[in-house]
């Protein structure tokens, strides 16, 4: 009888371990971003940064063109899958290519036009999602749409929240969150932005690529899973200038997002996207007053600033470690920062360089941006500069063959290849050596 009972102690005790580990494991299939390099500026956070160790010596494997013109740069999957979103005379303006295979075209379609100055997010299930004016659109690892829902304006770049929920941004100023594999709406949409006619989804959209008032969300938002926030650039109407929004994220709440802060803080108004520190807590963006600026995440208010003497186009670079590589364009210069809580200590500065796209930078000993020729302006002559981010040195140096129009971007796979893409739609991909 004795050995009974124990005997029926121990399977009960192993029943209850086995049923303990047989919680709900529904998470593994929940959209989230794809490793390595998923959209336009890397993560979510808008950082440009990834954690993969970049290559210092590189061959140039292949190039080809979109056939039209790009203004945002390309997204990278694990497996090799490259995502364009063209703006395209006739045929096909939204591609997808096999970047380990010489480029070769897995498919396309073509979009609504008049979205260009957004890029295409992929999932870690190679699915993409991808606005277009008056719509989001998700397609599976084929070219046939997988969901399409109706928005109020163009879609910015897309961004994951968690628990497979999509965040849309429209250009003007409609956040809405989505289930990623379903395409239905999750909780209420917000406008950030009063007086909008919701029937004309393209008002509005040639002021979004130069980041012009008629165009009130110009960038895509920032997000970190750190501290569940939400920053977006935006210039409502009348106003002096572009200011911030932040939104904090409430996973199966409702609301799920709430407006928690606007702020003017930066002189002059901010231009390009904003980028969000590791842990959440710091916002940087660069002001149109020649300055990168860093706010506090929680409320909005400026913790700093700091003289560039030249106007950033696109977004600083942020690494894990807390390097601050400021952002691009011409008559620019390559220069970075460390922040030191209430101030920034400089870090170094090459004067002697031009970045004309923001930063890429791979680990802790690799970067990558793409500069012009004399006199270091958009035009024929490109090439992409490999970086030492410790001290700014240049390490290497590629021309691209026969580019023009200026860089939209560096994108870094996981297998370290290396994408770089113009804005007249040249793409140029390298291998490491």
């Amino acid at each position: 009888m004795l050995a009974r009972r124990l005997l029926a102690a121990v399977f009960a005790a192993a029943l209850a371990v086995a049923l303990a580990g047989c919680g709900n494991t529904d998470s593994w299939v929940d959209a989230a971003p794809a490793p390595g390099w998923p959209a336009q500026y890397g993560d979510a956070a808008n950082s440009s940064y990834t954690t993969t160790t970049g290559a210092t010596k590189l061959n140039l494997q292949w190039t080809r063109s979109v056939k039209g013109s790009l203004a945002a740069g390309p997204a990278l999957t694990p497996r090799g899958y490259l995502a364009l979103n063209a703006q395209t005379p006739a045929g096909c303006s939204l591609m997808e290519w096999e970047n380990n295979d010489n480029g070769r075209q897995r498919w396309c379609v073509r979009l609504i036009q008049g979205g260009g100055f957004a890029g295409p997010l992929f999932d870690g299930f190679d699915n993409l999602y991808v606005g277009q004016p008056g719509a989001i659109v998700a397609f599976p690892v084929t070219q046939w749409t997988r969901w399409r829902q109706p928005v109020i304006g163009m879609p910015t770049t897309p961004r994951f929240l968690g628990h497979g929920q999509l965040l849309v941004t429209t250009h003007l100023g409609q956040v809405l969150v989505f289930d990623a594999h379903r395409g239905m709406s999750v909780g209420t949409a917000l406008d950030l932005v009063e007086g909008i006619n919701p029937t004309d989804a393209t008002r509005g959209l040639a002021d979004c690529a130069p980041a012009r008032p008629g165009c009130p969300v110009a960038a895509a938002p920032a997000f970190s899973a750190a501290s569940e926030t939400v920053v977006i650039g935006v210039w409502q109407p009348g106003a002096a200038a572009a200011g911030l929004v932040g939104l904090k994220y409430h996973p199966g709440q409702s609301p799920l997002l709430v407006r928690e802060w606007a702020s003017d803080a930066v002189t002059g108004g901010v231009i390009a996207s904003p980028v969000l520190s590791a842990d959440g807590k710091t916002v940087y963006v660069n002001g149109r007053d020649q300055r990168l600026w860093a706010l506090n995440a929680a409320d909005g208010k400026a913790k700093w600033s700091v003289p560039l003497n030249f106007l950033a186009q696109t977004p600083p670079t942020v690494t894990h470690e807390g390097l601050i590589v400021s952002g691009g364009g011409p008559n620019t210069r390559l220069t970075a920062f460390r922040d030191a809580g209430d101030h920034a200590e400089p870090a170094w500065r090459r004067d002697d360089v031009t970045p004309l796209s923001t930063s890429s930078l791979a680990g802790t000993g690799v970067g990558y941006t793409v500069i012009g020729g004399p006199p270091h302006e958009a035009g024929p002559g490109l090439s992409l500069v490999v970086f030492d981010p410790a001290n700014g040195h240049t390490l290497n140096s590629y021309p691209l063959p026969a580019a023009t129009g200026y860089p939209v971007g560096v994108a870094v796979s996981t297998d370290r290849r290396v994408v770089a893409a113009t804005s007249d739609g040249q793409v140029y991909s390298f291998a490491p050596a």
